[in-house]
């Protein structure tokens, strides 16, 4: 990361809630709010306008959905990351907005202080999702390819392949690249799976922030995952969430 803020596109149309996303935001001097819209179609204009590097987009907006405007975001903007914050735990939404491009998912309900550290993971190149969503996420991932594709299983929202076990078993193979992992870095993992932040994981572990990204760095390239969400998938696919 560099000193020079990030650039937001704020997308709601409820006027309260987006002013006093704004107003939180601006006290955060690692963000500056570029522009803001009420709608899909002035959200485009404004992102091709302004090139940010994040779009903070709604999905219930009126005429064209949040979800159904990231491919025009994106192409409006195509350095801009596309982080969904909305109230929708429909798993369909989920699975739709990842399908679409979206770097993220978050809801509402996200603490203020979660949110702001989840817009730098995403500009950093992370992929977020809120922990309520993440055993959707793992369902949803779980399903036949075969299946319809209004339900079906959405690509992860980087290009990077998942592992997937056929079932989730007791132990992993001894093959698996689980068994390379310490003690410490098994027990992140899990955390990681259950949603927590790495503020979050130092402080049940009573551990340093810095130790914990050091950790993470370290499951994802013995594991030879790209994120987060993949690190997550992968445990809980492996049965680590016991």
């Amino acid at each position: 990361m560099t000193d020079t803020p990030i650039r937001l596109l704020v997308v709601d149309d409820h006027n309260l809630f987006r002013r006093g996303l704004i107003a939180l935001l601006t006290q955060d001097t690692r963000f500056q709010v570029a522009g803001e819209a009420a709608d899909a179609n002035a959200a485009i204009g404004l992102a091709q306008r302004l090139q940010p590097d994040l779009v903070l987009l709604d999905n219930h907006l009126p005429g064209v959905s949040g979800i159904d405007a990231i491919g025009a975001l994106k192409a409006a903007a195509p350095k801009a990351r596309v982080l969904m914050l909305t109230v929708s735990e429909h798993e369909a939404d989920l699975a739709r907005g990842l399908r679409a491009g979206a770097d993220g998912y978050l809801l509402k309900t996200i603490d203020t202080t979660d949110l702001a550290d989840s817009i730098q993971r995403v500009c950093e190149g992370d992929s977020v999702i809120s922990p309520e969503m993440m055993g959707k996420l793992v369902a949803l991932l779980r399903q036949s390819p075969a299946a319809d594709p209004a339900t079906a299983a959405p690509p992860m929202p980087d290009s990077a392949p998942v592992p997937l076990a056929p079932a989730a078993s007791p132990e992993p193979p001894p093959s698996d690249p689980i068994h390379s992992l310490s003690p410490r870095e098994r027990e992140i993992l899990c955390l990681i799976a259950r949603g927590d932040s790495n503020k979050h994981i130092a402080r049940a572990l009573d551990i340093a922030e810095t130790t914990v990204k050091i950790h993470v760095q370290h499951i994802l390239r013995k594991l030879a995952l790209s994120t987060r969400v993949h690190a997550a998938v992968y445990a809980a696919e492996r049965g680590l969430l016991a």
